[in-house]
This record gives structure tokens, sequence and C-alpha cells, in this order.
């Protein structure tokens, strides 16, 4: 089994322009386990959650086109390396995930890795969160209904996670409620417990931000993600509006 190869040339995130105040990002958008890493695994549980946040890149890049607004995609799968995981995390480089083994990133050069793909996606947000300087930053999940391993299933449709600044989460949550969805208030896990992509990017930088988890089987076709962008998309408007005084009122 082999992995990252240290000749092997940075992986770059996918980059949607835009204009619009809103930065969309999503960090497990992709299944690809690029040249010169060999995970040791069927490759039928690459179609599965534990490799990809299933819908959500799709997601992501219909609500970019419905708003105009730039995003940031990744490129590469979570089991490869966790670009939602600060690089001391233990869960950086999976080698068990929902009960399964990933012998392949036993023992691997995590530094090859965090170079390779953690630190290019991380400084294309950074570069256009200065240079765009957003009114809110918007991450997008998806969750399954519930773990390969067992637990209490996920009755949610959508969860607004959130960390210190809960200001667009709040406004989220009401909003979605308001059209009669059971909304996870930090469920199916709790944005103070993870939310290293938006801790580093927004509330460093002191932007709002949220997360959007969409429950997976609620985005696994073309008419659930266009459902959901239809959902989303005036939800984020109205947040933004919420958030930001129209110019020349002094408030």
């Amino acid at each position: 089994m082999t992995s990252s190869l240290p000749f092997a040339s940075p992986a770059l995130p996918q980059v949607i322009a835009g204009s619009g105040p809103i930065l969309l990002l999503c960090d497990h958008a992709s299944n690809a386990v690029p040249d010169g890493i060999d995970l040791g695994i069927e490759a039928e549980l690459l179609d599965r959650h534990i490799a990809v946040d299933i819908g959500a890149g799709d997601l992501t890049r219909t609500l970019a086109a419905r708003l105009g607004a730039p995003a940031v995609l990744a490129t590469v799968s979570r089991l490869v390396i966790d670009l939602h995981r600060p690089p001391d995390h233990s869960g950086l480089i999976p080698t068990v995930s929902d009960g399964h083994a990933i012998p392949g990133n036993v023992g691997v050069d995590r530094q090859v890795r965090i170079a390779r793909f953690h630190a290019p996606y991380h400084r294309t947000i950074a570069d256009m969160v200065r240079d765009q300087r957003p009114a809110l930053i918007a991450a997008i999940h998806s969750f399954t209904p519930a773990l390969e391993t067992g637990g209490a299933p996920r009755p949610w449709p959508v969860g607004i996670l959130y960390n210190r600044d809960a200001h667009a989460a709040r406004v989220a949550i009401e909003l979605l409620r308001a059209h009669g969805f059971e909304t996870g208030d930090n469920e199916p896990y709790s944005g103070r417990h993870l939310n290293m992509t938006l801790n580093r990017h927004a509330e460093a930088n002191g932007i709002p931000s949220l997360a959007i988890e969409v429950r997976n089987d609620g985005i696994d076709s073309p008419q659930g993600v266009a459902k959901w962008a239809d959902i989303l998309a005036p939800t984020l408007t109205a947040i933004v509006a919420r958030l930001v005084p129209p110019a020349g009122t002094g408030l």
C-alpha cells in the first residue's frame, strides 16, 4: 500500500467565482482518491457517507449558481484527509470510519498529506475571505439518517451548527422552523465541538457564519438537491438581510 508521494503536486480545491455577499464552503464535496494513495478499502465504500457528504457538493454548486455566490469545494475524499479537522486532530487521516477500517492510512506521513491537500484548501479559503470579505460564510454538509455503527435515528431533515457566534444560526433556525421544518439546533452534532473550518475562517475574522447539515436522503437525487436549493437560497439571503443593515441607516 502506498501513501501520498513527497513529489506530488498540491491538490487544489474547486473554486466557483461569484460576487455575492455569501461565501459557500463544502469540506466534504468529493470522494476522489488521488494518484499515489491506496486506502486499502473496497471501491464501493467510496460511494458511502464515510467518503463523501452525499449530495453536499451538488447542493453547494446549485446554491452558488442561484445566489451568484463564490464557493470553495474540496476535491479529495475525507478518507484521504479530513479538511474539516485541524492538522493535529486524531481523525485528520482516519484509520477507522463508522466501523470501517482504512488500513492504507496506518502509518502515513501526515505532513505530506497536509501539505498536498489540507494546506492548499485552507489557503484558498483564506485568500477569498481576505479579498472579498463576505458578509456571511455558510458551510454546506450532509449527514446520515443513522450511523452504520448504530445509535439513535436522526429525525431532522436539516440541522444548523454553530460555535460561539450564533447570530446567523439563530436566524436560520427561526426561518426553517417557521416553514415547518424540524430543524436540529447544533444537531446531529455540536458545532461547539467540531467547527474547525468556520472557526478558522469566519469566527477568527469576525464574520458571521453557520454550518448547514442536510440529511443525505433528502439530497441524494437531482430533485432533492433542487428542492433544498429552493429552501436554502432564500433562507441565506434573508440571513444576510437580517445581519447587515441597509447602507445609509447608520445602524
